[in-house]
């Protein structure tokens, strides 16, 4: 069966987000959707602006991974069961809403520590932009547009 992607953009929202309020969804969702949206770069190139390519590229989501460092991962969107707030996240960015907390982010990441690396992990073609509860949420730099 293969979910609408409406459904599985409430299940990464659950997933990703789902412990971080309602500021830290919509946040995450708006990331998401930047994703979507931007005009150039990687995300543009493998996405070309469709919901589910970005849900779904590669080793972007942890929870779009069976499996982490080779061991089954059970937080993943095969198993989340939304719930109404999920959906309403996701309907609210699917309108064009954007969270001003994560205006022009294209990642996010929980550094499990009080600290934003002030760079995107593994590159740095993102630069620390804010927090908002235990995610960072990172803006592309010229680097980016490389990619």
């Amino acid at each position: 069966m293969e979910l609408s992607a409406r459904e599985l953009f409430a299940r990464m929202i659950q997933c990703e987000a789902g412990g971080e309020g309602i500021d830290g969804m919509k946040a995450v969702a708006t990331t998401i959707m930047n994703r979507v949206h931007v005009s150039y770069g990687e995300y543009l190139r493998t996405g070309q602006g469709d919901l589910r390519r970005v849900l779904t590229q590669p080793g972007q989501f942890t929870c779009y991974m069976d499996t982490v460092n080779g061991v089954y991962n059970p937080q993943n969107v095969w198993n989340m069961v939304p719930e109404q707030i999920h959906y309403d996240v996701a309907d609210w960015a699917l309108a064009g809403n954007v969270h001003s907390g994560a205006i022009e982010t294209l990642w996010y990441m929980n550094p499990f520590s009080p600290q934003c690396p002030p760079y995107f992990p593994y590159n740095r073609t993102g630069v620390q932009f804010n927090r908002i509860a235990q995610h960072c949420f990172y803006q592309p730099t010229r680097l980016y547009a490389l990619t």
